[in-house]
């Protein structure tokens, strides 16, 4: 995995993915894009649902931001730098189960097009993972 693709180029794909991420869940949260392509499908004509679930998904992706721009050194881990280590092993686990509930879900959209871009990003994350 290491010769296929270096660790610097993975991190910054997962930080421009994650960037386009919030700007996709931020559209979702205007309704400019619908919110039956989010979540299974499941947040049907409840907006306090979408507001909350779509507020966590902000968060966990600017945490996720976070500890890649820190093992990329772009922002200091200082005493937090095993935390970081670790942090991005669940960023790669949680890009796995993601890519399962893409997968199982029932909406087209994420199955073909969701699940294929986070398995990327689970083998870029796995990549940022294993470097030193």
């Amino acid at each position: 995995m290491k010769k296929l693709i270096n660790a610097k180029l993975a991190g910054n794909i997962l930080l421009a993915a994650f960037g386009l991420l919030i700007i996709f869940h931020i559209l979702v949260l205007l309704r400019v894009i619908p919110a039956e392509v989010v979540w299974g499908g499941q947040i049907q004509g409840v907006p306090s649902n979408l507001l909350t679930l779509e507020t966590i998904a902000l968060a966990v992706t600017l945490f996720f931001i976070l500890i890649v721009a820190a093992k990329l050194g772009y922002v200091r881990a200082g005493r937090f730098a095993g935390g970081v280590n670790i942090g991005v092993w669940l960023v790669f686990v949680y890009l796995l189960l993601n890519t399962l509930g893409n997968l199982a879900s029932g909406v087209t959209f994420e199955k073909l097009l969701f699940a294929p871009i986070t398995i990327i990003l689970a083998l870029c994350a796995f990549r940022l993972a294993i470097e030193r």
